[in-house]
């Protein structure tokens, strides 16, 4: 079986893949669909997002589609940046550019008021028009410098409580096993594995 993941988010898709892997299915990224056109995500929520993007990649492809959505929301900021996540301050801005603003706007603030946590809504789509939604999340808190080389995104600033480092100074295999991601992907396995025996 072959699933579309529509993402052009390379740490997304390595991630996806590794969390998949006890499946027997091969996967196909957006590059391959050629003349693809990715839309803009418009949602205001992450299943929104998620959705559209799995839609139209099945719609498209003729294949079944994944995709997720997922950003960080920020107690102290009132839950942003939220859904909008992936395009704050500008959609030309780095990761290490969006990370330094939260910072710089949680200055001073002590750890009791940095919480903050990761959200993620993933989407398994069909070309007949099926659609799932999933979710999962990961609470902890802002770090007062980033740090850790693994992961992207706001890795380097999210702390994990369980383990008292950033996300991205945890392995990859651990951070797949506890991250928002990882917990809206393992989700969608029951799913998988039955559309999987299905086209077998």
């Amino acid at each position: 079986m072959q699933v579309v993941l529509a993402t052009a988010n390379v740490g997304k898709l390595q991630e996806i893949i590794a969390i998949l892997s006890d499946l027997r299915i091969s996967f196909l990224s957006l590059a391959s669909l050629h003349g693809y056109i990715p839309s803009v995500e418009s949602g205001v929520t992450y299943a929104e997002n998620a959705a559209a993007k799995a839609k139209a990649a099945a719609e498209f492809s003729g294949y079944w589609a994944l995709a997720d959505d997922s950003g960080i929301e920020v107690d102290a900021l009132g839950g942003q940046p939220g859904v909008h996540s992936g395009r704050y301050l500008c959609v030309t801005a780095t990761d290490q550019e969006r990370n330094q603003r939260i910072l710089e706007l949680l200055d001073g603030m002590p750890l009791q008021r940095r919480g903050a946590h990761f959200q993620c809504g993933v989407a398994v789509a069909g070309p007949g028009g099926e659609l799932s939604i999933f979710h999962g999340s990961c609470y902890g808190s802002i770090a007062e410098a980033p740090y850790g080389n693994s992961g992207f995104g706001y890795d380097p600033i999210f702390i994990v409580p369980d383990f008292g480092v950033t996300m991205a100074a945890l392995p990859p295999d651990v951070k797949n096993g506890i991250s928002h991601r990882a917990r809206a992907i393992e989700k969608t396995k029951p799913l998988l594995r039955r559309l999987s025996l299905t086209a077998a």
